[in-house]
């Protein structure tokens, strides 16, 4: 078993430098952009899911195949992703994941069956496995721990503004050329950012226009010499540490699929909303979802900068994240559809609120040069979670029609998570090879 550090707190954590400088915040405006086009590739083919339906005759088991396709992929590329972009470095090997999954988007465009939806999903899945598990390291390379929840619940909001542009972009991309066209013009965004990203991003001791006051802030709390130490497969798994993160995304993530891969459907199916119907709800959905990210980052930062411990500040926004969720019980009994958005944008935005404390977990628990293995291994567990609840939900709507149970189980999932990670993790101590 690994030694263990102290319970990390403020105490212990070395007073700020100077914090003069904004490149760091430059290089969260690129994981920004990164996330925003990952969810429009993402997204593309839930909203024109009712439309393929009608065309290729899928049934809701039918499509549940290719989310599931997609999940399988995601899961199993982050299996060795995480790991890969801790050898390669988080600017080749984001690089590299971002030119997979736009020549991937592209490729629906080319698909006409179940199953070449399927293998064009797998090929995203891989590619986009990279996404996180990239950004969250790179979070780590240029954020100090007091700045790192915000941060990532900054660059993670970049996925709300992906699924509320998408929905005003595709309708207008299907009616004016078809949705094969939709496919590839999102797709190709992921090319221009790959040209923006090569261009500005170094790691902080390599680029030229960090201010030596920038770059002593960055690093001000940082542990010494394991810093950059990565950890083997074998080792990672006998961290308590690990299977806190890991389960907390097991029993969370599969409900943000249920949103961005099922409410459309939700929406046409109670509602009668039709693709230009969608908008302004799934604006309203996703908007909330972007203020739960920055909101919940910036929750934990806050009290960490009032004196709370690390533990605390972190615990106390998982939990109320948690409890805001329960309330989409509601959504799916309602016959008023505004209050059925509104519930959902809640619950979007207290997941993403726990999400960017979950990922910020990696780095307050283990040096920079594991975080890309622990994220990639929570996100693989994650995505197991999603293939499962993906064939649920798609057997619950073919058999009853209703979203009762689905909402019930998303309600109930993140108080499971965090006692979870109250038992796995009740200090949140540094893991330590």
């Amino acid at each position: 078993m690994s030694n263990i550090e102290p319970i990390i707190s403020v105490a212990n954590i070395a007073p700020p430098a100077n914090p003069s400088g904004h490149r760091r915040w430059i290089v969260c405006g690129l994981l920004l952009f990164a996330a925003t086009v990952n969810y429009m590739d993402r997204q593309v083919i839930a909203l024109l899911k009712p439309i393929l339906q009608v065309q290729f005759g899928w049934n809701d088991v039918g499509y549940s195949n290719i989310v599931f396709a997609f999940q399988f992929a995601y899961a199993a590329g982050l299996l060795f992703v995480g790991k890969l972009i801790d050898r390669l470095g988080t600017r080749k090997g984001f690089s590299l994941s971002v030119f997979v999954w736009s020549i991937a988007a592209m490729a629906h465009a080319a698909a006409s069956s179940i199953l070449q939806f399927a293998a064009a999903r797998f090929s995203l899945g891989l590619g986009e496995s990279g996404s996180f598990p990239a950004s969250i390291k790179a979070v780590a390379e240029w954020f100090p721990k007091r700045e790192r929840a915000l941060a990532t619940g900054l660059f993670n909001s970049g996925t709300n503004i992906g699924a509320m542009v998408t929905p005003l972009v595709v309708p207008w991309l299907t009616y004016h050329f078809g949705w094969r066209m939709a496919f590839i013009a999102t797709g190709a965004l992921g090319f221009l950012w790959i040209l923006v990203w090569l261009l500005f991003y170094h790691r902080p001791e390599e680029d030229a226009k960090v201010s030596p006051a920038e770059l002593a802030y960055i690093r001000s709390d940082s542990p010494g010499p394991q810093e950059h130490e990565t950890i083997p497969w074998r080792t990672l798994f006998t961290h308590r540490q690990t299977w806190a993160i890991a389960s907390g995304k097991f029993f969370t993530d599969p409900i943000w699929w249920v949103y961005l891969f099922w409410m459309p459907d939700f929406l046409s199916r109670n509602f009668g909303l039709n693709l230009a119907g969608m908008r302004l709800p799934l604006f309203v959905i996703y908007s909330g979802a972007s203020i739960g990210s920055v909101s919940g980052g910036w929750l934990s930062s806050s009290l960490l900068k009032r004196g709370w411990t690390l533990n605390a500040s972190r615990k106390t926004a998982l939990f109320a994240c948690a409890l805001a969720v329960t309330p989409i019980i509601i959504a799916a009994r309602t016959t008023d559809p505004w209050l059925a958005i509104f519930l959902i944008a809640l619950a979007a935005g207290a997941h993403q609120g726990w999400s960017a404390n979950l990922y910020t977990l990696a780095s307050d628990m283990f040096p920079r040069g594991a975080v890309g293995s622990v994220v990639g291994f929570a996100s693989t567990v994650g995505a197991i979670g999603g293939m499962l609840v993906a064939k649920a939900v798609g057997y619950i709507l073919q058999r009853s029609g209703s979203y009762v149970a689905v909402f019930l189980l998303a309600g109930s999932a993140y108080l499971v998570a965090f006692c979870f990670i109250q038992v796995l993790a009740p200090r949140m101590k540094l893991a330590r090879v």
